[in-house]
């Protein structure tokens, strides 16, 4: 069955949980070049995560587009990352499940509120899906976007150029007013964007929200689009300690918040920040349930 099938069967289908706070954990805090120079821990994060029964695990290829990297100051090459963060994941999952290429913000702003045209970010967009999609993958996933301009800038690189079904997440500041982005975006007005420029599935991931309130989003969501619908929340609400960022959610709490976005509409579920395999496992028997 491919990804496009599975999306249409209407059954809830699993994916992993954080990647980068299992990574810092193991001393790959901020690692641009994990895939390369450590892809033996990145293999041993994402085989956890399979091992919970996922159906879908994301490569590590989170922000290796070229405005990113070149703007971080981060000395990776654009196709070997990704084409690695692809290996991997596929080695953790199998050939019988999927593999989706991961694409994110480029961490700058568009005009006016910063110097990028959407032609560069489309463009920066465009390299990457094209390298995500000949490495393997089997769908996109374009995630904790601020901006629904952005967002728009990622679906279109991908969608003109390449065939694979994509899946595009919000990440929302605030369920309140109909939930908002940071950039003040609605959960409406991105529903709308993201289905009308031909997105295959939609939803919300990481934020400032816990899963109870990422339901509340999912709703508004389901209220003005037919597609299916993703939660990919954090563990919890963050909080700082000193300058550590913490989350505090139990695996069972998080289980109980993820059944609720569920019940509002989402069947495509997972985990963001601070979610371990252990929380995804609790999802995952949750299901069964």
């Amino acid at each position: 069955m491919t990804f496009s099938e599975t999306l249409k069967s209407n059954e809830i289908l699993l994916l992993d949980g954080a990647t980068g706070t299992e990574l810092a954990k193991r001393g790959l805090m901020g690692k641009a070049d994990a895939n390369l120079v450590n892809p033996d821990i990145v293999l041993e994060v994402q085989r956890q995560y399979a091992q919970c029964g996922c159906d879908a695990i994301t490569a590590n290829t989170f922000m290796f587009n070229r405005v990113y990297i070149e703007t971080h100051n981060e000395e990776v090459p654009v196709r070997e990352s990704n084409i690695a963060g692809v290996k991997i994941a596929r080695e953790a999952i199998g050939a019988d499940k999927y593999v989706l290429g991961n694409l994110s913000s480029t961490g700058q702003l568009l005009e006016p509120y910063g110097t990028y045209k959407e032609q560069q970010f489309y463009d920066s967009f465009k390299e990457q899906a094209e390298i995500l999609a000949q490495a393997g993958a089997d769908a996109f996933i374009i995630e904790t976007i601020f901006d629904v301009r952005e967002a728009v800038c990622a679906l279109k690189a991908c969608k003109e150029n390449s065939s694979l079904p994509i899946i595009v997440t919000m990440t929302y500041k605030t369920e309140e007013q109909g939930g908002r982005t940071m950039m003040g975006d609605s959960a409406e007005q991105c529903a709308k964007a993201l289905t009308d420029n031909g997105a295959d599935a939609i939803g919300a991931n990481c934020g400032s929200l816990s899963p109870t309130q990422t339901a509340s989003v999912i709703s508004e969501l389901r209220k003005v689009t037919s597609l299916p619908l993703v939660a990919q929340p954090n563990a919890g609400i963050p909080k700082l300690d000193g300058e550590k960022t913490i989350f505090e959610m139990t695996p069972e709490h998080f289980a109980e918040g993820v059944q609720k976005c569920i019940d509002a509409g989402a069947t495509i579920v997972g985990g963001c920040c601070g979610t371990t395999p252990e929380h995804i496992l609790a999802v995952a028997q949750m299901i069964k349930k």
